[in-house]
């Protein structure tokens, strides 16, 4: 069975954060504590954004005037004007928070943020249409979030591999959130992948992005900080026929050719594409698509060299393939595990 992964909505998070505001404005009634906030802002960086964004919705509600001004108005002399403020701003937080959880593609008085999840299953892929007009392809076992705002259009990808057609918007950059770097685009095609290290790979097959290391957030009070790591941050420009992996030593570029470029986007039409890969190789890819378990027995046929083209969804067609062209056998255990033996 897949791996389920349950990512928290933006939704859950700005009600979180609206209740721990509410919390902090209650004081000592509210169980408010200060080191509990700051370690649940540490937690997701989303946390401090949604914080930022809904004070935004509170400062606004309290420049509007106060929906009881027609009933009769209680003599405002007998208690101090602060208290009258902070007796009324948890009401404020509290719509705010009905307003945060309840509007889907949450709209703010000063800024509209619009966001979604899409998952595919293990063998599964899908295309979407953003709400920007641009175009992502989830390959298998992925998952992506998208952020989209007046300023940026943030996509984070969480797991797995994505395709992009980005529709342009030059006051709007199109980043992309992956593993442990950014990839920026403003109108072009291409490919990010997360391998299982972090590392990023990504592959343009039209126009131009640029890549840079994914810089952690930095407290509020170490803010001065943030801007040296991001200036002596590598930023690298991939162009289209060319491919960058995060994990070579300065972020080496190296061109693919057409034929190449082609094989490596073959996932899109549920196929992959070996040539001369070794065996191990293309045993790891292939499982991608499968909740099977596949095994080489012996290490001395991991390196033979595997060549052809594959329905991401016939595994027992690549199985045969295998047994077809290599000296190998295909054996499968009680639990159902595949196991690759030598063939003697």
């Amino acid at each position: 069975m897949s791996e389920v992964v349950k990512l928290r909505t933006r939704a859950e998070i700005d009600e979180e954060a609206a209740t721990w505001i509410w919390r902090m404005e209650a004081g000592p009634a509210g169980g408010a504590d200060a080191e509990g906030f700051e370690a649940w802002l540490r937690q997701d960086p989303r946390h401090r954004r949604a914080v930022e964004e809904l004070s935004k919705v509170w400062e606004a509600l309290d420049g509007l005037p106060d929906p009881r001004r027609n009933e009769p108005l209680p003599a405002l002399t007998e208690a101090p004007a602060t208290q009258i403020t902070r007796s009324r701003r948890p009401l404020w937080v509290a719509a705010a928070a009905v307003l945060v959880a309840t509007v889907s593609g949450v709209i703010w008085w000063t800024e509209r943020s619009e966001t979604q999840v899409l998952a595919t299953a293990v063998g599964q892929h899908r295309t979407v249409t953003l709400a920007d007009g641009s175009i992502v392809t989830l390959n298998t076992n992925s998952i992506v979030e998208t952020n989209f705002g007046r300023q940026a259009r943030d996509i984070y990808l969480r797991k797995g591999e994505a395709h992009f057609e980005v529709a342009h918007d030059r006051l709007r950059p199109f980043l992309v959130h992956a593993g442990d770097a950014v990839v920026r685009a403003v109108g072009t095609e291409f490919e990010v992948r997360v391998r299982a290290d972090q590392h990023v790979d990504v592959l343009v097959n039209e126009g131009r992005v640029e890549v840079q290391p994914e810089i952690a957030e930095v407290p509020a009070p170490d803010a001065a900080l943030r801007a040296q790591p991001v200036a002596l941050a590598k930023v690298k420009a991939v162009s289209a026929g060319e491919e960058l992996s995060t994990a070579t030593n300065n972020y080496a570029i190296v061109p693919v050719s057409a034929e190449q470029l082609s094989s490596d986007l073959a996932w899109r039409e549920g196929a992959v594409v070996f040539d001369s890969a070794p065996l191990s190789q293309a045993v790891t890819e292939i499982q991608r698509y499968t909740d099977a378990r596949i095994a080489i027995s012996d290490p001395a046929i991991a390196s033979l060299p595997v060549g052809g083209r594959f329905k991401t969804d016939d595994l027992q067609g690549f199985l045969d393939g295998l047994e077809e062209a290599l000296p190998i056998t295909i054996r499968r255990a009680a639990d159902g595990s595949i196991y690759i033996d030598p063939r003697h």
